[in-house]
Order: C-alpha cells, then sequence, then structure tokens
C-alpha cells in the first residue's frame, strides 16, 4: 500500500578472522615417550669394569708440576690407540668462609693474581697443588694458611672433580673452610696475590657477568650457593 516503508534487514556481521582461525585451531596432542619425546635417564656411578689395557708407556716430559706420558693403549673391543696423558699430584681448592655476620650471603676468601697461561689477570678462590704423598686435607690447610694467613676449625669436602679428563690426570677436591681464624700470609716468592672479601652474592654476579672464568672458581661457588640455599 503507498504510505508503508519497507521493513529494513540488517546485515548480519561477518566473523573475524580471529574467530574463525579459532575454531579451525584443535588442541594439540602430548607427545608420548617413544614417540618424539625420551623419559629422562638416572645418572649412576659409572661401573669402572671395562678398562683400557696399557701396551707401553714412556715417559716424554718431566717438570716441577707434572709429568706427561705417551701411552699406547688396547681397548676391551681391540682397539689400539695412542694417548698423551698429563700426571699430576692432585690439587686442591678452599671456599674459606666468613659466616659472622650473614649466614645466607657469607663473605668468601677471594683472590686476584696475574695467570701467565691465560695471559691475564683472575680472580679465583685459594688453590695449590698436592705435595707427593700429601693428604688432600693436610693440602688444603697448608695452602689456605699459605696464601691468605687463616686458618679454620671445620672443614668439610665439597666436591671432587676433574677439569679435563680427556688428558689430565688432576683430581681436584674443593673443601669448606669455616670458623676462620686470621694470622700471617707465607706465599711462595713468585706468587703476588691480592686478597679480597667478597659477598656470596657480589661472587655470583661476577660470574654471570662473566668477570670471573676461572675453572674451579666458577665449579665451586656455584656448587656451595646451590647447597647454601637448600639449608634455608
Amino acid at each position: 500500500m503507498p504510505g508503508k516503508k519497507k521493513p529494513t534487514v540488517k546485515p548480519k556481521p561477518a566473523k573475524s578472522e580471529k574467530s574463525k582461525s579459532a575454531k579451525a585451531k584443535k588442541p594439540s596432542k602430548k607427545l608420548k615417550a617413544g614417540k618424539g619425546a625420551e623419559k629422562s635417564a638416572k645418572i649412576t656411578r659409572p661401573e669402572n669394569t671395562k678398562k683400557e689395557t696399557i701396551i707401553n708407556s714412556e715417559v716424554v716430559y718431566t717438570g716441577p708440576l707434572f709429568r706427561v706420558l705417551r701411552n699406547e693403549l688396547s681397548d676391551p673391543a681391540g682397539h689400539h690407540a695412542i694417548r698423551d696423558v698429563i700426571r699430576h699430584n692432585g690439587s686442591v681448592v678452599i671456599i674459606a668462609v666468613d659466616s659472622s655476620k650473614s649466614k645466607r650471603d657469607p663473605l668468601i676468601v677471594m683472590e686476584k693474581q696475574y695467570r701467565h697461561a691465560a695471559g691475564q689477570y683472575m680472580w679465583e678462590l685459594p688453590a695449590g697443588k698436592l705435595d707427593p704423598g700429601e693428604e688432600a686435607l693436610t693440602g688444603a690447610q697448608r695452602e689456605l694458611a699459605e696464601e691468605t694467613g687463616y686458618h679454620a676449625r671445620k672443614w668439610k669436602l665439597l666436591v671432587e672433580y676433574y677439569a679435563s679428563p680427556g688428558f689430565l690426570g688432576e683430581s681436584m677436591k674443593i673443601f669448606v673452610a669455616e670458623d676462620l681464624v686470621a694470622g700471617v700470609a707465607h706465599p711462595e716468592e713468585d706468587e703476588q696475590i691480592e686478597i679480597r672479601h667478597v659477598r656470596l652474592s657480589e661472587i655470583m654476579k661476577a660470574i654471570d657477568k662473566g668477570i670471573i672464568i676461572d675453572g674451579k672458581t666458577l665449579c665451586g661457588v656455584q656448587i656451595f650457593a646451590r647447597r647454601l640455599r637448600r639449608k634455608g
């Protein structure tokens, strides 16, 4: 009829690309063990049942700190190889702890000295080589007193490790020394050592920044810090 308006039909809103893609996506399936994801294996102490046999061994260098051996070997499968090995009496490393002001963030005795092999000054924990036949704890007590002048009433072995077992037969034992008593240092003539007491938190920051690059210090400090956190 004339005068009547036709009803307007509103268009339906178009679906957004986001909602379309959301519907299109399906929940991802978790990978099962053996089909793209492996279960974590347990690490146990290796059994030293299968060892290489030394056919011949020759000393090719002898110095004041170590010897170099050239060994001809045969493994259990019958393969032959030549290995040059550095033999060393072993070393000790000391984390000397002063927790009198803070048990959670104690002071650690640190040394700065020039290392010719690295060609630079380095921040390190006190350390040194063992004399032939010397017990590790005795050597650690001696080295701490010689280099820093400190004695400690409490000693505990933290960890033993090999820095580079592919060719270096040097065992390094890290001790924690507590309840410190100050004394007079007696470093060797060729040792120019600067002693500092540094908060554990500051040492960790220096490690994160790449300022501390000495292996024994990286290993010892971080293991010590982790165990200290466990104690709460």
